[in-house]
């Protein structure tokens, strides 16, 4: 209390005069109240729960541009939580080659030659990928080199004539074992999608599954691109007598890509999803259907994690908080000041 006395005391009496006056009491009052408070708050400890860590999140998809169907979630991660992001391609991306007539120019190799497209098409889907991941912040990227043979919905087809469907398991199981992620993203597997990116959403659910400790399970969360102003996609994902997939939760986790911001608040990260999707120049019909969605949409899908549900609410209430204030590049401190 000596501060207290220190400074009320002058308040009690001054020098008027060679006389003494009082200071009224309901004075004395608010100050003894705000010096108090003041007090107080200057002792409180600090709150005891600890900051949370950045994310890591693994990627587990098909093919060398799945990752547009996240790209604005993952750019936010990496950038705005300082979180960590790898990606796991399953096949090379040879079939993409029927897509490829406007990119013949610019690499300047017949790519719709099936021959010619198949041959040269893994290496330059390896370096359009490495050219996106260098925009989203991801990390590490890994290549499992499958083929890529066709369209097909059949999950069975892929797993049991297209892939080495046991090194794959094997590969993507090691990865997450080793790996210590928070959240696994891949394509939703719906029954209409491509069998290749149903088959690379089994196998990411079924390495989790392996981990023996529900704590250290990483959410799996499946994804879907969306227009905000049109009725949802359904979240039914497929199942067949050899294969069954749980949405866990319908709750939807949504991340904008029309949140404004900078200057005038003209920009967004659907700009973001631009640059990703024009590094991949070989695969043409995507530019096309970009912009058609603003939502990226996630659902859980049951890998036997736990607390999944409080988790991906925690992650994707951090993005939406730090949306509207990407962080940029800090001005050199040698720069003229304006």
């Amino acid at each position: 209390m000596k501060p207290f006395v220190r400074l009320v005391r002058p308040l009690f009496t001054r020098a008027r005069g060679g006389t003494q006056a009082r200071t009224p009491l309901s004075v004395l009052l608010l100050v003894w109240i705000a010096l108090s408070a003041g007090a107080v708050a200057e002792q409180a400890p600090p709150s005891s729960k600890p900051a949370a860590a950045p994310p890591r999140v693994l990627l587990v998809v098909a093919h060398p541009d799945d990752e547009t169907c996240f790209a604005a979630t993952v750019y936010e991660i990496t950038h705005n939580l300082g979180g960590t992001v790898e990606e796991l391609v399953i096949t090379n991306g040879e079939g993409g080659y029927r897509y490829s007539l406007l990119a013949e120019s610019y690499y300047g190799v017949a790519l719709t030659d099936e021959a010619t497209g198949r041959a040269v098409l893994p290496e330059i889907r390896k370096s359009e990928l490495r050219e996106a991941a260098r925009i989203l912040g991801i990390g590490e990227l890994v290549f499992l080199d499958q083929p890529d043979r066709r369209y097909t919905e059949d999950i069975d087809e892929v797993l049991d004539r297209h892939w080495n469907a046991a090194a794959v398991r094997e590969e993507v199981a090691r990865r997450i074992a080793s790996g210590h992620y928070d959240f696994v993203f891949t394509l939703f597997p719906s029954p209409q999608t491509h069998g290749a990116h149903k088959a690379a959403a089994l196998t990411a659910l079924d390495a989790v599954q392996q981990l023996p400790d529900e704590a250290s399970r990483p959410v799996v969360l499946g994804c879907q691109a969306a227009k905000s102003i049109a009725p949802g996609p359904s979240w039914e994902a497929f199942q067949s007598k050899r294969h069954r997939v749980t949405v866990r939760s319908r709750h939807v986790y949504i991340t904008d890509r029309s949140v404004q911001f900078g200057f005038r608040n003209v920009l967004d990260y659907q700009i973001i999803v631009n640059w990703v999707i024009a590094a991949h120049k070989s695969q043409g019909s995507l530019q096309m259907g970009v912009n058609r969605a603003d939502w990226e949409q996630f659902v859980v899908l049951e890998s036997g994690s736990a607390d999944a549900a409080s988790r991906s609410r925690e992650l994707f209430h951090a993005l939406a908080v730090e949306a509207m204030k990407p962080r940029g590049v800090p001005p050199a401190s040698s720069a003229p000041k304006p």
